[in-house]
């Protein structure tokens, strides 16, 4: 049976130069994610703001935290206290709100765009076609930089039939990147989790989000 530090392990070792590992905390102990983070996991991702809260302490400054969830308003002075990168932000409210509570602790905020690259209505995300838009006003803030794009794409039985929805992604990566908007830093591109990640690569990720690979043992 492989251990958590084998699976970490396994994973960077098969990752391309460039791409780094999100760890998926999602329901994981301290104990679990300390030993994800001692093979080698620099950044851990965390879906509940009451679960990053609650691990955090135990494991400080040793790695990154990048919420990836969908955050709340009423959660986002906690989430900017304690989060590196926030991946999730789909709409200029949230990012206002990201905003105001990181000048109060005279803190910038690097964000990448969720994009709802399925176009479904009942999950989180700006639609393709507004993304463009979005990060034109999100740049003019000052406590928040876009640091790139983020999406999940739609649940599928066959994991090849989520490549569409990664190159949607890419492709508005590349637009947006294009742009040469003041203030924004297209440098992340984060696809692809533990049935998905090695399309993603293959698609411009250089984020992955792994829990179960990493974690289910």
């Amino acid at each position: 049976m492989n251990t958590i530090r084998d699976n970490v392990q396994k994973i960077l070792r098969e990752l391309p130069p460039g791409v780094q590992l999100v760890a998926v905390g999602k329901g994981r102990s301290a104990a679990e994610i300390r030993e994800a983070v001692a093979a080698g996991a620099g950044i851990i991702g965390e879906n509940y703001l009451q679960e990053a809260l609650a691990v955090q302490p135990e494991i400080g400054h040793k790695a990154k935290w990048h919420f990836i969830g969908h955050l709340q308003k009423n959660k986002v002075k906690q989430a900017v206290g304690i989060c590196d990168v926030i991946e999730t932000v789909d709409s200029m409210e949230l990012a206002q709100e990201i905003d105001k509570r990181c000048r109060l602790i005279n803190k910038v905020m690097p964000v990448l765009i969720e994009i709802n690259s399925g176009r479904e209505p009942n999950k989180s995300g700006v639609m393709p076609e507004q993304a463009l838009e979005l990060a034109q006003q999100i740049a003019c803030l000052h406590n928040i930089k876009i640091n790139g794009l983020m999406t999940m794409g739609p649940v599928v039985e066959n994991p090849a039939d989520i490549r569409p929805y990664f190159q949607l992604t890419q492709r508005l990566f590349e637009q947006i990147k294009a742009g040469c908007i003041p203030g924004v830093d297209m440098g992340c591109l984060s696809m692809g989790m533990s049935g998905s990640y090695r399309i993603a690569i293959e698609e411009g990720a250089n984020l992955v989000r792994i829990g179960r690979g990493i974690f289910d043992r």
